[in-house]
């Protein structure tokens, strides 16, 4: 098997890590504690194509395969501080891109493209939010379109958003499996109320918040994809965001361990660098382990992205993999730099709190064991 990147992948990571370093890493502590989402910085990240990256360029994206973005995300996160940010930038593209007809695409896609238009996926409810079957928000026929009704929470850009796909049963009978439809809505119709951005312990530039639909009318053209298509939909949407999203984690992993190294060959303690404990050395080396494994499994997972007939399994491990990794890295980065890792300061603390987070979005932990068990004939 061949590890190496292509000229062209090399040329993409180090243009994404000089234009991180130089453009979106001003005045991260403060973003954090002011829980600033910096939209100037968002359309900054589309400019360079980093909202589109899978996307066609026929409708503004840049046309990359799968295993691409992956490092294209993995050299963001690497080189940009701001993880709610990077969090932030898997906007709704993929099932734009994958369900959408000719007139949705030619619509919406360039403006998610560009980065003038924030799209979001709102599927998770007050009531249901690892049980997807238990979704209560309702589409009801009304002559040739819907009005759908509900309530969303934890939508993430939700407070910033400029086009929600909405999911919502349109066939109660059926389910989850098969009742299910997406929605195209913008955020101003009638009837859509956004709230204010949650307030939460990690990822605060990157807002998120409750939409309350409220009879709110669509025509048939707002259909994304087919009636009763919507979970095959989100579980796609998911394959990619659990591979793509991660991969920016990993990029989060080797930048937090070459902090703690450094930090280690140069904190001295009773004579001598903290590196040479081994207190200090091994849970360092845990970490590179980790960060390795991470890598072949997010690379992976891409891989079977365009290549395989779903990718779930892979995107599953690759997930549940990488997130738990990234806590324990930031978990040591933390100890490593002892009581300056638990400033605001040093940005470990920080990195740690974005972390946490990462074990619950796009499916908890647990969530991500049950598909691994179903995909072996254990459920």
């Amino acid at each position: 098997m061949d590890f190496s990147f292509t000229p062209d992948q090399k040329s993409l990571r180090d243009l994404i890590t000089r234009f991180a370093r130089e453009t979106l890493n001003h005045d991260v502590i403060g973003r954090d504690r002011d829980q600033v989402f910096p939209r100037e910085l968002w359309r900054k990240c589309g400019e360079i194509g980093l909202t589109g990256l899978p996307v066609p360029e026929e409708y503004g994206g840049s046309g990359l395969d799968a295993v691409s973005c992956a490092v294209a995300l993995e050299a963001l996160g690497h080189a940009c501080t701001d993880s709610g940010l990077v969090f932030s930038l898997l906007s709704c593209v993929v099932p734009m891109w994958k369900f959408g007809s000719e007139v949705q695409k030619r619509r919406w896609l360039p403006g998610l493209c560009d980065g003038t238009l924030i799209g979001v996926h709102a599927m998770t409810e007050p009531g249901s939010g690892s049980d997807a079957f238990a979704l209560r928000t309702r589409a009801e026929r009304d002559g040739s379109g819907f009005r759908v009704t509900g309530t969303k929470i934890f939508v993430t850009n939700g407070p910033v958003a400029d086009l929600l796909i909405v999911f919502a049963l349109t066939d109660a009978a059926k389910g989850y499996h098969g009742g299910v439809t997406a929605f195209l809505v913008p955020r101003d119709a009638a009837g859509v109320q956004v709230s204010r951005s949650i307030e939460k312990s990690g990822l605060r530039t990157s807002p998120f918040g409750e939409v309350a639909l409220d009879g709110v009318r669509v025509e048939p053209e707002a259909v994304l994809g087919q009636v009763g298509g919507g979970s095959a939909m989100f579980v796609h949407a998911m394959d990619w965001e659990r591979a793509l999203l991660f991969a920016s984690h990993v990029g989060t992993m080797e930048r937090l361990l070459e902090r703690s190294v450094a930090y280690a060959r140069t904190r001295t303690q009773f004579g001598q660098a903290i590196g040479g404990f081994q207190a200090v050395a091994h849970p360092l080396a845990d970490v590179k382990v980790q960060l390795e494994a991470a890598r072949l499994l997010v690379y992976r997972a891409a891989w079977a992205l365009d290549h395989t007939r779903t990718a779930s399994m892979d995107a599953a491990i690759a997930k549940l993999f990488v997130s738990e990794s990234l806590v324990r890295s930031a978990l040591t980065a933390v100890q490593v730099h002892g009581g300056y890792g638990y400033t605001t300061e040093y940005e470990v603390e920080r990195a740690l709190r974005d972390a946490v987070g990462s074990t619950l979005y796009s499916g908890t932990s647990e969530m991500q064991r049950n598909i691994i068990a179903r995909w072996l004939g254990l459920r």
